[in-house]
């Protein structure tokens, strides 16, 4: 996930990062090993951050630790993840709800100011890039409802679906419909009504788990096809 600004992450947390993105971009696949020592020489770092960094990886399910062997990427669950996305779902419409009591003007300022981000930079922008900042609207909201666990689950989630919601973003790329979904849940969050906001985000986020179901099902056929 994207956290801080990249100057101010650790090593670990930085080559965590770039780790993330090489799944998202397919340069690493579910079954693929990650070879610590190799991946280290590779960036030119040691082993000991680069061991750390594949386990703040390993703890947001996108990599699987092995005892006594390399780690692999992981293999999704189609059940675990789909649990998962019913968890987000519902945190996402609490947290709203919430922030539509709670937020301050500058909390959903810094929202439109990702919204008006996203639609002037979606047609051009790396779709890595887009789909972080993508995700960044969704933390804002739950960091908007002012309850801490809230947001910490949130961010627990998000990550465990990081790797599931981008492809399911790809699948489902279009800009007049994002833009108009993202902007419609702002617009509820500003005039203050929540009935609205739950609306808005379950219209956004109706297709997440057939959409996620599709695209790890058909990568599972690709898999078992290599593996056969």
């Amino acid at each position: 996930m994207q956290g801080p600004q990249m100057s101010d992450q650790t090593l670990p947390e930085k080559l965590a990062n770039q780790l993330r993105r090489d799944i998202l971009r397919g340069n690493l696949t579910p079954g693929d090993s990650v070879k610590e020592r190799t991946r280290a020489n590779d960036l030119g770092v040691s082993r000991t951050p680069m061991r750390e960094a594949i386990r703040i990886v390993a703890r947001e399910g996108l990599i699987t630790l092995r005892p006594s062997r390399s780690p692999i990427i992981a293999i999704p669950d189609i059940k675990a993840v789909t649990d998962d996305v019913e968890v987000l779902i519902s945190i996402e419409k609490l947290s709203g709800k919430l922030a539509c009591e709670r937020a301050t003007n500058k909390d959903i300022d810094e929202i439109a100011a990702i919204t008006q981000h996203m639609s002037e930079n979606y047609s051009t922008i790396d779709t890595v890039d887009m789909f972080e900042i993508d995700m960044s609207f969704h933390s804002a909201i739950a960091k908007a409802s002012h309850n801490e666990p809230i947001a910490e689950i949130h961010t627990r989630f998000l990550a465990r679906l990081w790797r599931a919601r981008f492809l399911a973003a790809v699948k489902r790329r279009n800009r007049s419909n994002v833009i108009a979904e993202h902007t419609a849940i702002l617009m509820a969050l500003r005039n203050r009504e929540p009935l609205a906001l739950d609306a808005a985000i379950g219209k956004h986020l109706d297709q997440l788990s057939r959409d996620i179901i599709s695209v790890i099902s058909h990568e599972g056929q690709n898999l078992k096809a290599v593996t056969d």
